[in-house]
């Protein structure tokens, strides 16, 4: 194999760093400021075949699954507006698993969304939530 497709193969074939991606810094954000708002964090990052669920919280009788999105720039909009229908659909059956696997059927459950805008520096300039986002 030439020595650059052996290197690009090598480059590649990394696994990803989640713990410095932009993506994981808004999750710590997100944690952190659901939990000062009253949330109980049951599950960070769920992963299923249908896709991944960032935070599944609970919030006042209320299973809550929460996707995260982060920007450093508007310059392709808002970051809630990132969560498309094809993100919506995923997460809806990512949700449906969890529910089931955990028995909770009689449970009140909604699909929440932090948008986080980073300054900058990185640091979080505007946390917001959307409660109830969308629905199933």
């Amino acid at each position: 194999m030439p020595s650059l497709l052996k290197a690009l193969f090598q480059l590649f074939s990394k696994p990803i760093e989640k713990e410095d991606s932009l993506g994981a810094r808004g999750e710590k954000i997100a944690v952190k400021f659901l939990k000062k708002n009253g949330y109980k964090v049951l599950r960070k990052n769920y992963f299923t075949k249908f896709g991944e669920i960032d935070v599944i919280g609970y919030d006042r009788g209320t299973i809550s699954f929460i996707e995260v999105k982060t920007r450093l720039s508007e310059s392709f909009g808002p970051p809630e507006l990132a969560v498309t229908q094809i993100k919506k659909n995923h997460i809806i059956k990512t949700a449906q698993k969890y529910i089931i696997e955990n028995k909770l059927e009689d449970v009140c459950c909604r699909f929440d969304v932090v948008s986080i805008r980073l300054s900058n520096d990185g640091k979080a300039h505007e946390v917001s939530l959307l409660k109830n986002a969308f629905t199933l």
